[in-house]
């Protein structure tokens, strides 16, 4: 038996199709100077409608480098990143930009709010991207931020706000658009124990409430452990330790 086993599903056209998101034979190099640099080494993956899965491993492992690509923000040197089927590399930027505006939303270890904006405005921007009528966009906008415990703060800045505050507005602000995934990248390395806590379990309590799959790379192992899959990358490669000691 494979004492290193990646997460090859062995999945069917269907299941491609049906994802969310997957990857196929997903590699990335880079170049530094004479050197190749082998990032990701045929990573496959199927995420669920729905689905849970946290990514851990060590710093420089190639995790954020993943996200990038499942996001569509950089494109495999070979291998496939899919979309309900559809091959992100294959699409022209402007129709990449469309598929992540409309099924794919992210969350940063920095909150990456623009700071001359409210949180209002800052969670209605990606539906303005839409052309949507304003009305509707302020709508949406405001019954998420409630959601999130931010009805009070709706008229604030970046800068007016705390921390967990922030983060709280961006992870409104991913899931804005009713995005199919949400990638987040260390959501919670920048606050304190208890307002990452309470970041996670929002998190958590949005994925259940609108069935949006959720993909989390965190270098925390309780919370990771509190998602349906857990993954480790390792050399390049995924490989599932769900339920490991």
């Amino acid at each position: 038996m494979d004492p290193n086993p990646q997460t090859r599903p062995q999945a069917t056209a269907s299941d491609l199709a049906d994802a969310p998101l997957a990857c196929v034979g997903l590699e990335k190099e880079f170049t530094e100077g004479p050197a190749v640099v082998q990032v990701l080494r045929g990573v496959d993956l199927v995420v669920r409608r729905g689905e849970r899965v946290a990514i851990i491993g060590a710093s420089g492992a190639g995790k954020t480098t993943l996200l990038q690509l499942m996001g569509g923000l950089d494109v495999p040197t070979r291998g496939q990143v899919l979309v309900f089927g559809r091959d992100m590399a294959q699409l022209g930027q402007a129709e990449r930009g469309l598929v992540r505006n409309e099924s794919i939303g992210f969350v940063y270890q920095f909150h990456h709010l623009l700071p001359e904006f409210t949180a209002l405005e800052n969670v209605a921007m990606p539906l303005l991207l839409r052309r949507l009528p304003l009305a509707e966009v302020e709508g949406r906008a405001r019954d998420l931020l409630g959601r999130v415990g931010l009805s009070a703060r709706l008229d604030h800045k970046p800068g007016e706000l705390s921390g967990g505050e922030r983060q709280r507005v961006a992870v409104a602000r991913a899931l804005v658009t009713g995005p199919a995934v949400v990638l987040a990248d260390e959501p919670t390395g920048n606050l304190d124990h208890r307002t990452g806590d309470r970041v996670f379990d929002l998190m958590l309590e949005l994925n259940a409430e609108t069935g949006t799959s959720l993909v989390v790379v965190t270098h925390d192992l309780a919370r990771a452990r509190s998602m349906d899959r857990l993954l480790q990358m390792e050399d390049g490669r995924l490989r599932d330790v769900t339920g490991a000691a």
